[in-house]
Order: C-alpha cells, then sequence, then structure tokens
C-alpha cells in the first residue's frame, strides 16, 4: 500500500475512532491517574533508522526497568520478549492487549511517515542487536500496525517464523495483500485470540 494511502486512511481512522481513543483514556486513567495514557518508545524501522512509537499504556510505569528481572521467563525464541502472564500488565492493558486496541495510537507513526498500515512488526533496538544479516532483511521496508505475522497466530508464532512470515510478505506485498490483511486484523480485533 503506498504511503499516501497509508496517511490517508491513518487520518480517516484517527477521525472515527477518536471517541474510542477517549474511552480507552478515561479507562486507562482511572486505573492509575498519576501513570500516563500513552506509552513511547524506541523502536527500529525501515534501514534501521530508530522512531518513537506510541501505543496506550498496558503496562505498570515501571515496566521497562522490571524486565530485566522478568527475561528468564521468556516464552519466546530468538530476540523477542513473550510472557503470557506478565505481572507488569494492568487490568485495563490485559483488555486493551487481547483487543490489540493498545496499538491504536499507531496510526500517529503512520501519519508522521514512521510506520505503514501493514508491514514488518518494529522491533527494539536489544533485539535488532541480536539479529543476523539474515533477520535484518525484515528492516528493509517500514514496519506496519498489523501484518501477516499478526493475523497468522502472532504470540503462537516463534521468532524465526515470524521473520520468514515477514520476508514472505516483503516479497509478495501489494494492495490487494495489505487489503486481505487488514481485514483479517479487524476480524481479530472483533474476535481475540493469541494475543498477550
Amino acid at each position: 500500500m503506498s504511503s499516501e494511502r497509508s496517511t490517508f486512511l491513518s487520518i480517516i481512522g484517527l477521525i472515527l475512532l477518536s471517541p474510542l481513543f477517549l474511552g480507552i483514556a478515561i479507562c486507562i486513567k482511572l486505573e492509575d491517574r498519576k501513570a500516563p495514557v500513552i506509552f513511547k518508545q524506541t523502536r527500529v524501522g525501515k534501514d534501521e533508522r530508530t522512531f518513537t512509537m506510541y501505543k496506550f499504556r498496558s503496562m505498570v510505569p515501571q515496566a521497562e526497568q522490571q524486565l530485566s528481572g522478568l527475561l528468564d521467563k521468556n516464552e519466546a525464541d530468538g530476540a523477542m520478549f513473550k510472557m503470557k502472564h506478565d505481572p507488569r500488565v494492568t487490568a485495563v492493558g490485559r483488555v486493551i492487549r487481547r483487543t490489540s486496541l493498545d496499538e491504536l495510537p499507531q496510526l500517529w507513526n503512520v501519519l508522521k511517515g514512521d510506520m505503514s498500515l501493514v508491514g514488518p512488526r518494529p522491533p527494539l533496538p536489544r533485539e535488532v542487536s541480536q539479529y543476523t544479516r539474515y533477520h535484518k532483511q525484515r528492516l528493509r521496508v517500514k514496519p506496519g500496525c498489523t501484518g501477516l505475522w499478526q493475523v497468522s497466530g502472532r504470540s503462537d508464532v516463534g521468532f524465526e517464523e515470524m521473520v520468514k512470515l515477514d520476508l514472505d510478505y516483503i516479497m509478495n506485498r501489494s494492495t490487494w495483500f495489505d487489503l486481505k490483511i487488514l481485514i483479517k486484523t479487524a476480524k481479530q480485533i472483533i474476535f481475540p485470540k493469541n494475543a498477550y
């Protein structure tokens, strides 16, 4: 999908979803009035350029500092951290993560040009530091708010399989392929599974 189409659709999404944005923000604030609603994190995008990615905060404010104590409980293989019952996730966070609603602020990243609507998951710098040359091929395109990995099992898909799915997407990407992924993403938001 062209960057112009992605930008246009992100503007439409931000406008149409603004009531949902407000509702989620209120829920997060009611749970912890002192903590921020939006979580900002450095991610790696196209050609290994870093950018600030936005999400609705789904974890306790000190989540990043607590990660080191949880690395031995990582349930994902390779350069990725996943933990099904992560103690850092808040009550509201469990709901918005399961439905992927925590990802909605990434529409702002699409508007800024950091991301596309569809593409590989944007990795963390610490993850990229463990990449081989083969893994870095997934950084040849803009990362996406959703992608082939997210609609192919997500948390049940290991790191190497995720890379393979991303490379399959890069080799075969088209507007029609992107639309199919966006439709599948919408279905997963309505009928969530395999997300944590």
